[in-house]
C-alpha cells in the first residue's frame, strides 16, 4: 500500500508530463490473482482512458484562448502534457497486454472513438456562438469526470492490492496515473469556473458525465469477462455479485464511498482540495518504479 501518512502541504506544484516505462511481457490478464472480475473491471479504464485523455487534452487546446490569467494557463499546459502521456500509455496496454493475451481490443476501442470523436467531440459547422456552448459544456463534463478520477486516484494509491499479489506493472501504472490525477485535480475545476459555468450546469454535467462513465467500465468489464479464455460466461448479475465481495476484499471501490464523493461536487462552494493528499500523490510519483525506469533510459 502507498504510504498513507501525510506531509507539509507543498503549497503550489508546477504540472508537468512525466515519462513511463512499463514491461508488459509478464502481466497476465488477470493481474490481482484470484479476483479476475475486478481485473477486468479496472482495467476497463485502458480502454476509455486513450480517447476521453485526447478528448481532455483537444478540450482544453481550444480553451486555452479564453483564458486570460497565467497562472492558470500554467496549469492547463501542465494539464494537457499530463493526459497525453495518459492516453499513449494506457494506448500501449490495449496491444501489448489484451492483444497479446487473446482479447481482441477493437470493438471496444471503436465504441470509445465513437464517444469520444462524434458524441462528445468537436461539431464542425456550428455558429460561433454554439460552438462556443459546446466548448464549455465539454469543460464542464471534464469537470465531473476529473473529480471521480481524482477519487480513484487517491483510492488505488491507498487500496491493499499488493496483499493480494497483484501485478506491479499494472499496479504501477494506475497508480502513477492516480497520483497524477490527485495532483492536478484542481486544474479542470478551476477553467470550468474561469469560463462561467455555473452552479447547475456543473453538476447536471457531474451527474451525466459520472454516470455514463460507470455504465460504460461495467459494459467494458462484461466484455473483457466474455472474451477471457480462462473465464466462463457471466452476465452482468454475476459480474456485480462478483465486484461486491471485490469490495469487501478491498481489491475494487466501494461504490457507495464513490456516490457519497460524487456527492461533494453537489454542495456550493464544492473544492476539489477535499479529494486525495498531494503530498502523497507527489511521494509516489518521486518513487514509482515505471517513472524512475523511464529517467534511466
Amino acid at each position: 500500500m502507498a504510504d498513507e501518512t501525510s506531509t507539509r502541504a507543498p503549497g503550489r506544484v508546477e504540472l508537468c508530463a512525466r515519462n513511463v516505462e512499463h514491461d508488459w511481457s509478464r502481466t497476465p490478464l488477470n493481474w490481482i490473482p484470484g479476483d479476475p472480475v475486478a481485473s477486468h473491471a479496472i482495467g476497463a479504464l485502458n480502454f476509455l482512458l486513450p480517447e476521453g485523455e485526447r478528448m481532455f487534452c483537444a478540450t482544453f487546446h481550444e480553451l486555452l484562448p479564453l483564458i486570460g490569467d497565467e497562472a492558470l494557463r500554467r496549469d492547463v499546459l501542465g494539464f494537457i502534457g499530463q493526459e497525453s502521456m495518459h492516453a499513449e500509455t494506457h494506448e500501449a496496454v490495449l496491444h501489448q497486454v489484451y492483444g497479446a493475451r487473446g482479447i481482441d481490443p477493437a470493438p471496444l476501442i471503436r465504441q470509445s472513438e465513437f464517444l469520444f470523436r462524434v458524441v462528445v467531440g468537436p461539431r464542425p459547422g456550428q455558429s460561433p456562438r454554439r460552438a462556443r456552448q459546446h466548448l464549455i459544456e465539454r469543460a464542464a463534463l471534464i469537470g465531473g469526470l476529473e473529480h471521480l478520477f481524482a477519487f480513484l486516484g487517491d483510492w488505488i494509491l491507498n487500496a491493499p492490492l499488493e496483499e493480494h499479489g497483484a501485478d506491479p506493472q499494472m499496479l504501477d501504472l494506475f497508480r502513477w496515473h492516480g497520483a497524477e490525477e490527485v495532483e492536478h485535480r484542481n486544474v479542470a475545476h478551476d477553467v470550468v469556473a474561469y469560463v462561467g459555468v455555473g452552479y447547475v450546469r456543473r453538476n447536471i454535467a457531474m451527474v451525466v458525465g459520472v454516470g455514463a462513465l460507470l455504465v460504460l467500465i461495467l459494459r467494458n468489464t462484461r466484455y473483457l469477462v466474455r472474451t477471457d479464455p480462462e473465464l466462463p460466461t457471466m452476465g452482468y448479475l454475476r459480474i456485480g455479485r462478483r465486484l461486491a465481495r471485490s469490495m469487501r476484499r478491498g481489491t475494487f471501490p466501494r461504490i457507495p464511498r464513490l456516490l457519497r464523493s460524487a456527492a461533494i461536487c453537489l454542495a456550493p462552494g464544492y473544492s476539489p482540495e477535499s479529494v486525495g493528499d498531494t503530498a502523497q500523490a507527489l511521494a509516489y510519483l518521486a518513487a514509482s518504479p515505471s517513472a524512475r525506469a523511464a529517467a534511466q533510459i
